[in-house]
């Protein structure tokens, strides 16, 4: 529980509301009151506003500090503001005459945005330069560019200088990090620090969906993923806070599952989906992957499922339709796909053509399928049969998974293959070994389609649960059990013989410090455990029709809440002495709730 003091904090601070105010040089003349050289029509037209807020957090520990050049680093955690003031008061003071003072501070949790640095005196009240290192583990913070271990700039700027002024204030970072190293780098200098304040942004949202039970820690990975995904919304849905802030549409689809599990209809999702179509047009792949545009279609589905928003819908109808046609179009005589551009699933399986193969066939399947639906509600009756055709075509085929998880469980979604006996051969094997943050989620899906729903709740104990175990507060990009022998964690130094479970590890595009270590697509089992252990899931558009079906495995209970168009279900479930469940449903005006028996 300790781990969490500091989310509890986080999580206050976001009932907390923060007003955006653009001051403009005031004109006595003008009628608006804004210079006669610029109007409010031109202020609009050059302007956007920014859904996000700040916030100053302060460190929480000193994890490290030079043995020499530096004195009083424990002033830093006191709680001071940052405006500056004449008299220097207990400061912590940074020198370089012989070796260079440094500090290295833990902010408790994983936080975007950058740090504040509050200045007192310096040498010759001269402006003096500074190294800012920011981390997602203490061993990046303390890394130097490049090496061994790819520590990167990439995306975002994390180890760079700055000139922070005598009695002012210096702001700067831009990413993702829960670790801040300061060095002073001019010779023979000093630098008297008043505060370092770490500089939080992020969107104010409710936390309107929740989830508590008998195990606390699945407690903890449900917040912990919802956390990862809320980090992740900023003006657009990111897939990573340092490294990949980018709207990859397909990566999107599990956060979104989070995002309707915890926020509810949030415009964060709607608008990162039309970024993304108004910048493929029709026949390109979204992100120039095929598998990514699929999951377009099926992002657009479950919006609907969740929000009935008909209005937005039917924005989408023209490229919708394009995107339909094209996919169907990519089905030979047999029934196989012969989808182009970049043939990609996840990571783990960019090598395994036959998986990737299963995978796209089993997608194309899901997606048509849903691009069906979709159709019937846009009053689009030829479109619709000629999808379901392709359905057709596509389901006389049965691919092979070749051993990939991955793959298996997009059979079993697709109804491919029978969930029970590909879940006995392939999914439950080896527990959560072999599987991946991204394509974790569907493997969860499949296991419960394959009602192992106690195999599920296990890994993600083993699996989401050993991040926690190293130091996580956000779930991370890729992750291996093999990683965690001999490893440290990641908020602390590595020890003597230890394997850095940050610097040492990763594959293709995340090896080392490149590895992100909050991604928002490694969420899943927060939107799973409140569909299948709460039991909540939209059966009808805008949640018209919820059915709740509970599945306590060897939990003794479960409660929480779920977000609807309408209000929140409130749900609590009991395990009784003889192995059923009772369970209390409250649920707003206007939605109909299915029990299960």
């Amino acid at each position: 529980m300790k781990r969490f003091i500091s989310f509890a904090f986080l999580t206050l601070l976001f009932c907390v509301g923060c007003e955006s105010i653009v001051r403009v040089e005031q004109d006595p003349g003008g009628d608006d009151g804004l210079p006669a050289a610029i109007s409010s029509e031109q202020i609009e037209a050059r302007t956007s506003d920014d859904p996000r807020v700040r916030k100053y957090i302060l460190p929480e520990r000193i994890v490290w500090h030079s043995a020499a050049g530096i004195e009083n680093a424990a002033a830093l955690l006191e709680k001071r503001s940052g405006q500056a003031t004449l008299e220097a008061s207990n400061p912590c003071i940074l020198r370089s005459d012989k070796d260079k003072g440094a500090v290295l501070l833990d902010f408790g949790t994983e936080l975007q945005g950058g740090v504040q640095i509050m200045v007192w005196h310096t040498k010759d009240n001269k402006p003096v330069r500074l190294r800012v290192r920011f981390g997602e583990s203490v061993s990046e913070a303390m890394a130097e560019l490049g090496g061994e271990k790819n520590t990167t700039n990439d995306h975002a700027i994390r180890d760079q200088s700055i000139l922070a002024p005598w009695l002012g204030t210096a702001e700067i970072g831009n990413t993702g990090f829960r670790f801040v190293r300061i060095d002073i780098e001019d010779p023979n200098s000093f630098v008297q620090l008043k505060a370092v304040r770490a500089v939080f942004i992020y969107r104010d949202l409710e936390y309107k969906g929740s989830f508590r039970c008998s195990d606390e820690r699945l407690n903890r990975i449900w917040r912990t993923g919802a956390y990862t995904v809320h980090l992740n919304m900023q003006d657009y849905l990111w897939d990573g806070i340092k490294r990949d802030r980018l709207v990859w549409i397909g990566d999107m689809h599990p956060e979104t599952m989070t995002i309707w599990s915890v926020f509810g209809d949030v415009d964060v999702v709607t608008k990162s989906l039309d970024l993304i179509r108004e910048e493929t047009p029709l026949p390109k792949w979204m992100n120039g992957i095929s598998s990514y545009s699929m999951w377009w279609v099926l992002i657009q589905y479950g919006q609907y499922m969740h929000s009935g928003d008909l209005g937005y819908l039917e924005q989408q109808r023209r490229y919708l339709a394009g995107l339909l046609a094209e996919l169907a179009r990519c089905v030979d005589d047999s029934g196989r796909e012969t989808l182009t551009g970049w043939r990609f699933l996840d990571w783990p399986t960019a090598e395994n053509e036959p998986a990737i193969h299963a995978g796209l066939q089993s997608l194309a399947v899901m997606t048509l399928t849903a691009g069906a639906e979709l159709c019937d509600v846009l009053d689009e009756p030829a479109l619709k049969a000629h999808c379901l055709k392709a359905v057709a075509k596509l389901k006389q085929h049965t691919p092979d998974p070749a051993g990939s998880k991955q793959a298996a469980a997009l059979m079993a979604l697709a109804g491919l293959a029978d969930a029970k006996k590909l879940n006995a051969e392939i999914m439950a094997v080896d527990g959560p070994r072999r599987m991946s943050t991204f394509y974790g989620y569907y493997v969860l899906q499949a296991r419960a389609l394959a009602g192992d729903y106690q195999g599920a709740i296990d890994c993600i104990r083993q699996y989401w649960g050993a991040m926690l175990d190293l130091g996580a507060t956000t779930f991370w990009e890729d992750f291996d059990l093999d990683w965690t022998q001999n490893a440290s964690r990641i908020d602390e130094l590595v020890g003597e013989g230890k394997k850095d479970i940050h610097g040492d590890f990763g594959n293709y595009c995340y090896k080392g410090f490149r590895h992100s270590l909050c991604h928002g697509w490694a969420s899943g089992p927060t939107a799973w455990l409140s569909e299948h252990v709460l039991g909540v899931k939209a059966v009808e558009p805008g949640c018209s029709v919820v059915k709740i079906e509970p599945h306590l495995g060897d939990l003794e209970w479960a409660e929480g809440t779920f977000p609807t168009p309408k209000g929140i279900i409130k749900v609590r479930h009991t395990k009784n002495a003889d192995g059923t469940v009772s369970s209390k449903i409250e649920s707003p005006k206007g939605i109909r709730i299915i029990r299960s028996r």
